[in-house]
């Protein structure tokens, strides 16, 4: 087994595009839960809203890059707003089932036979990123051991994780912010105080959704297609992995779940198709290997919630999963 490229190829997911579209979806849900006591289970929903907001208004309108951008963000706010209303009243279970059921019910819209001139339905969409392409600054090359338009997205991508986090920092260090936080532990005195908790849970669910669109974004636009496959259940899950891994009252635990999340699951992958090609496993074949990675993936985030449940970068006096 060459140990090398084991170790090359999971340091290349340290700063891949889909690390950082993971680092900026979790961080989205750090404003959900971490800071607001949002129980959000739908920021697949989120991402798929946002991705394919871009998407449509590209191949469909053929808007320049900013507008289909500023588009995809009104959509996600659209869309936080119709999941926030029925349900930022009530206790967070019942927003955690809407959440849940949302993000389905916009993975089954797109992948509507009768919306497939729109949407593609299953097949999905394909070719609008060349508008974000023809803005690469960077002539043909080698960058780094990567061309320019992996150079580029990964630029772009792990620059607006970095604006993003500022951005969440000086929120959570407002006063705004520090309603946020006192809603999380009992909005009843908050709202004892002459504060709108209703109003504070909706921006914040906002705020965090746009987070979750931009992920989307930036997810899809490497892969230069958009597939309701991508934005299942599961996502959402392995974006909450990433956030307690990290740390959910923390900005940069988001970021860094994502990256000990992807190392760990490339890793894993290479040594057990390493060891079933050597012949050492021979009771593994390279299909369950794939899903054997999940497993162990899973068997860590359970010892790291018995062991530190604040996360890695988590302030247990602040905030424990419980």
């Amino acid at each position: 087994m060459d140990y090398g490229f084991v170790f090359s190829s999971a340091a290349g997911e340290l700063f891949s595009p889909t690390t950082a579209a993971y680092a900026l979806a979790a961080l989205g849900l750090a404003v959900h839960f971490g800071y607001s006591g949002l129980l959000n289970f739908g920021q697949a929903g989120f991402m798929a809203v946002g991705a394919y907001g871009f998407a449509i208004s590209t191949l469909s309108f053929g808007v320049p890059f900013f507008v289909a951008l500023l588009i995809s963000i009104l959509c996600s706010s659209l869309f936080a707003l119709l999941l926030g209303i029925p349900t930022l009243r009530l206790r967070a279970d019942y927003l955690a089932i809407v959440t849940i059921a949302a993000a389905e019910i916009v993975r089954y819209i797109v992948t509507t036979n009768q919306l497939t001139k729109v949407t593609g339905s299953a097949n999905g969409l394909a070719a609008f990123e060349g508008g974000f392409y023809a803005m690469n600054p960077f002539p043909e090359g080698s960058y780094m051991g990567m061309n320019n338009r992996d150079f580029f997205i990964r630029v772009i991508g792990w620059g607006l994780v970095v604006v993003c986090c500022v951005i969440v920092w000086l929120l959570m260090r407002s006063p705004w912010g520090r309603v946020l936080k006192g809603i999380r532990e009992d909005e009843n005195a908050v709202r004892s105080l002459g504060k709108n908790v209703y109003a504070y849970k909706m921006q914040a669910l906002i705020i965090g959704g746009v987070l979750g669109a931009l992920a989307g974004m930036v997810f899809t636009l490497p892969r230069g297609a958009v597939q309701p496959a991508n934005y299942g259940t599961e996502l959402t899950f392995f974006l909450w992995t990433c956030l307690l891994l990290g740390g959910m009252a923390t900005v940069l635990g988001p970021v860094i779940g994502a990256m000990i999340f992807w190392v760990v699951l490339s890793l894993t992958q290479s040594v057990l198709y390493g060891l079933i090609e050597s012949g050492a496993v021979t009771w593994l074949t390279t299909v369950q290997a794939g899903q054997l990675r999940y497993i162990l993936v899973g068997v860590a985030l359970m010892l790291l919630m018995i062991f530190r449940p604040q996360g890695v970068f988590g302030n247990k006096k602040e905030l424990a999963f419980a």
